[in-house]
């Protein structure tokens, strides 16, 4: 089985096909996402804060992308495997950007990878694609900025930064970008720039009028079930009491004795236990 072409994306635009991409950061889950029919997995580095327990997605280092995005295509056939570029693997210099991209290909077997940023990455953009890398752009709230964006709040709601954000879309489209996410930005804005490009937009909290939309895959399935729901998100299951339910009975079963039984025990026949007998 061959994995989806990143030129499917376009047609299916063209024919106004919508379609899902889900986060994936492991081999389970990415096996599940390709069994349920999702056409592109993300293995971003929001890993960091979902599954590596940190703050936010700062840390995330190239190692660790790789660790996830190997595992994530050990498990599926067919999806596209969108590899994140991590904060500080592609911003220090264009040598540095195209070397750590080359790696999420060559050892990550990722099939594309993902940049936060406009014009200023347009040159890396195009340089990246020229070499044969295919590139998803990200606008809007982008994560690895987060700490210059002051928070996590909607992007684009001036008529400057609605402008800036068409222009960025358009130039990554320009440089040879095969899709752009857009990230927390008004509905209509997120309309206006996928009527005007003809590569796909994918939308997570951008409003119904993008092509695709991506989501977190512990947002959706309710893993921290504890916290409360984003806006931009939509819990599907709630999967986190789920398993802590199941545990608690596991925990409770090992201490009462009930677990594990003999259906869950292997024998050994009567003529061996005797012989053990006299040793």
């Amino acid at each position: 089985m061959s994995r989806l072409s990143i030129h499917k994306l376009k047609e299916w635009k063209a024919q106004g096909r919508r379609f899902a991409m889900v986060t994936a950061y492991d081999y389970p889950t990415a096996r599940l996402a390709e069994q349920a029919g999702i056409p592109i997995i993300l293995v971003g580095d929001s890993v960091g804060s979902v599954v590596l327990g940190y703050g936010s997605t700062i840390p995330v280092t190239m190692e660790e992308m790789l660790h996830h995005t190997k595992a994530v295509v050990r498990g599926t056939e067919r999806a596209i495997i969108v590899a994140d570029m991590p904060f500080m693997s592609y911003q220090a210099s264009p040598d540095e950007a195209m070397a750590n991209a080359g790696r999420l290909l060559k050892e990550g077997g990722a099939t594309a990878v993902k940049l936060e940023g406009g014009s200023h990455i347009v040159p890396l953009v195009r340089r990246m694609v020229e070499c044969g890398i295919p590139v998803m752009g990200h606008l809007g709230l982008t994560p690895q900025s987060i700490n210059q964006l002051g928070g996590h709040k909607v992007q684009g709601k001036t008529p400057a930064a609605a402008a800036k954000l068409i222009a960025d879309a358009r130039a990554l489209e320009e440089a040879g970008a095969f899709a752009v996410v857009l990230e927390t930005i008004p509905a209509p804005l997120a309309k206006m720039v996928t009527e005007r490009l003809t590569i796909p937009t994918i939308g997570i909290g951008a409003g119904p009028h993008c092509d695709g939309q991506v989501q977190v895959l512990h947002d959706i399935l309710g893993i921290y079930d504890d916290q409360r729901v984003l806006k931009h998100a939509k819990r599907y299951a709630v999967l986190g009491a789920a398993i802590r339910d199941a545990l608690r009975q596991y925990a409770a079963e090992v201490e009462a004795g009930t677990f594990p039984t003999a259906e869950h025990s292997f024998e050994m026949d009567e003529a061996t236990l005797r012989e053990l007998a006299s040793v």
